[in-house]
């Protein structure tokens, strides 16, 4: 067994997402009444983000049941010890990412989050799940809590915040980045100037749309 597939973590898991599952944020009439044209601008824009995000504070918006499963397996197959999350929400991906810290035999998460109240639903998940000690919160804008008292190496990035912001997300984290570390960047069709990034031969990355919602890239040496 594992830290993800025995209590308290995989019971909780299983709770959180199907709360998830049952709650969409097509409930939300702020979400509901937008054309998919205007959602698609607000999902892509650098400035539109936060009324966006706090019309949905109450839903979880996480990542995939596969996805967390991913995040995992790649953490624990790179021996992470170092990992930035840009996007905490409810924490789900946070479990998932400080269960592989655990089972790493140790490390830190760093995790983003400007919602107060999603901050507060994550550390309470993460007490839950065991693993509060795995991870420190960051509550704000991440353009400014990511911005100073990173780790000297970085080895897993989970990207998962507001979408038009993910390349200036890895600008921020990039001098930090060890060979070989892994990003992973949920729904990045949403930023063409993260993907262009990412996928420029003389970038430094090597990026694969490994899914119809993930973006997996590689730092290389």
């Amino acid at each position: 067994m594992t830290t993800l597939t025995a209590a308290p973590v995989a019971p909780l898991l299983d709770r959180l997402f199907a709360a998830a599952d049952a709650a969409s944020p097509l409930a939300s009439p702020a979400f509901a009444s937008m054309s998919g044209e205007e959602r698609y601008r607000l999902m892509r824009s650098k400035t539109g983000y936060r009324a966006l995000y706090a019309d949905l504070k109450a839903f979880a918006l996480p990542v995939s049941r596969e996805t967390g499963r991913l995040l995992y397996l790649l953490a624990r197959a790179i021996g992470a010890r170092s990992i930035v999350e840009f996007g905490t929400s409810f924490g789900l991906s946070t479990l998932h990412l400080a269960a592989a810290l655990r089972d790493n035999g140790g490390g830190r998460l760093i995790t983003s989050e400007f919602e107060p109240s999603k901050v507060a639903q994550a550390r309470a998940n993460l007490a839950a799940g065991g693993l509060a000690d795995m991870v420190e919160f960051r509550e704000g804008d991440a353009l400014e809590t990511l911005a100073s008292g990173l780790p000297e190496t970085i080895d897993l990035v989970l990207l998962d915040g507001a979408k038009g912001l993910y390349a200036d997300i890895l600008a921020l984290v990039e001098s930090r980045l060890r060979p070989g570390a892994v990003i992973v960047a949920d729904n990045a069709d949403y930023c063409p100037e993260y993907l262009d990034r990412v996928a420029s031969p003389l970038g430094g990355y090597l990026s694969l749309s490994f899914t119809d919602e993930v973006e997996l890239t590689i730092r290389l040496g």
